[in-house]
């Protein structure tokens, strides 16, 4: 059957909205548009003004109820940790979180599981344990880890892994992780040319190990267990080098390499430089690299809340961050979600031991419409594009991503006229935390459909 949304606003081009009606069941059906003028948000952002301008075409009362209508949100970088390592978070709660927060599609990674997905057994094993479990759309990243490495059998499983449908293959140049370990630069530059051949990207994560390592190793020895002391042990300087070397592995091999996470301007310059002669490099980033920095790590209410790796930089670093979003340098923003019970695993006085991860599914699309577009640092557009489109095109999700006609009827409808205070009281991943705690966002999701249905 045949249902209608009336009246809500959609992305036109830029910062220009239109009024219409959606038709849809499973999937998008009809676009109505109820006129053919374009709004300029700048004109109708007062709720007065909206009224009045838009108040021509629909009734005072419509209008009142006025609503954006967007693709439902696509988040290509989530650690939902079934089966495996469910204490800290599950796949129930974070899909939850997820819809709740206007995600429709996640792209689930290989090693937060238990088996890790570096096989197509392993995989057979992740998706029986996901039946039926959650409601939000799911796709799934393979991986290639350090453990028993050799590079016949590494081949066998990313051609079978390709074959039976992931999306991409994961490795670390630094692992904290005993069931999925690192690799070497040498390692990964023999997975990069095999991961070539199915033409999928390889996702990496860039701290460079030796600097990493021998850092928290001498901090260690002088009694150093606070946070300068880990943010100092992951400095740009280790980000820097990893990403330059993967730069230079995928020029030798012509993989797709995707830097994930990224959270320094130096290592998003090198990147800008190596996409511009060419280099298939392409990078994503998170709300929290463009929110905070260390000087939040001073907050004690938020410090350990914020840990994750890499950590979050400096004031240029962030700014540099949010230009990257806006001249197309970063591909989309994710969220790295990887929660825990903080009760346990954030507290202590040791930083070294507090669990790196933050639980941001649920926030990620408020943020960027509040911080990024109703701050005026992206167009409405470019906004949904780094949330939801880009993602999708990105990893040939079909049906997902745009309010195209015959796409499925994956819609969120957001209030852009009001706000919302986080409060990790009302949070639906396992753990309920955030160091977006008391942040006032100006977009509140109202709705969300998945394939049609009202969640």
């Amino acid at each position: 059957m045949i249902k209608t949304i009336k009246n809500v606003l959609i992305s036109s081009r830029d910062n220009k909205l239109k009024l219409c009606n959606i038709l849809y069941d499973e999937k998008i059906q009809e676009i109505k548009f109820i006129s053919d003028c374009e709004f300029e948000w700048s004109e109708i952002k007062q709720i007065e003004k909206r009224d009045e301008i838009l108040g021509e075409f629909v009734s005072k009362d419509d209008c009142k109820n006025l609503i954006l209508a967007i693709p439902g949100g696509v988040d290509p970088h989530v650690h939902f940790n079934t089966p495996g390592f469910e204490a800290r978070e599950d796949f129930t709660h974070a899909s939850s979180a997820a819809i709740f927060g206007g995600t429709t599609t996640v792209i689930d990674m290989p090693c937060t599981s238990l088996p890790p997905v570096s096989n197509a057994e392993n995989f057979e094993t992740k998706k029986r344990a996901l039946k039926e479990l959650g409601k939000v759309n799911s796709f799934f990243w393979g991986g290639v880890g350090g453990c028993n490495f050799d590079i016949v059998q590494v081949e066998k499983n990313i051609n079978e892994l390709a074959v039976a449908g992931v999306v991409g293959f994961k490795v670390y140049v630094i692992s904290g992780m005993e069931t999925f370990a690192d690799l070497t630069y040498e390692q990964i530059e023999l997975v990069a040319a095999k991961i070539k051949k199915t033409e999928l990207p390889m996702a990496v994560h860039a701290e460079d190990k030796m600097l990493v390592s021998s850092r928290e190793k001498n901090f260690k020895a002088h009694n150093r267990n606070d946070w300068k002391a880990y943010c100092e042990s992951r400095d740009v300087q280790s980000e820097l080098e990893a990403v330059e070397q993967m730069i230079r592995i995928s020029e030798k091999t012509g993989c797709r390499v995707h830097i994930v996470h990224l959270s320094s301007a130096l290592a998003l310059n090198s990147i800008k430089q190596a996409q511009e002669k060419g280099i298939c490099i392409t990078t994503e980033t998170c709300p929290h690299y463009l929110h905070f920095t260390q000087k939040d790590f001073e907050n004690e209410h938020i410090s350990a809340f914020l840990k994750t790796a890499p950590p979050v930089k400096f004031e240029e670093d962030k700014n540099a961050l949010w230009n990257g979003l806006k001249d197309n340098s970063i591909e989309f923003v994710t969220t790295d979600h990887a929660g825990c019970i903080p009760e346990i695993d954030k507290a202590g006085d040791n930083f070294w031991k507090i669990y790196g991860g933050i639980p941001g599914v649920e926030h990620r699309v408020p943020f960027m419409l509040s911080e990024g577009f109703l701050s005026g640092r992206l167009s409405l557009q470019r906004t949904i594009e780094l949330i939801s489109t880009n993602a999708s095109k990105f990893f040939n999700l079909k049906g997902k991503g745009s309010l195209d006609v015959g796409n499925d009827a994956d819609l969120v409808l957001v209030d852009l006229w009001n706000s919302e205070i986080v409060q990790a009281k009302n949070m639906h991943s396992k753990g309920k935390y955030t160091p977006f705690e008391g942040v006032m966002f100006s977009a509140v999701i109202k709705e969300r459909y998945l394939s049609g249905s009202l969640q």
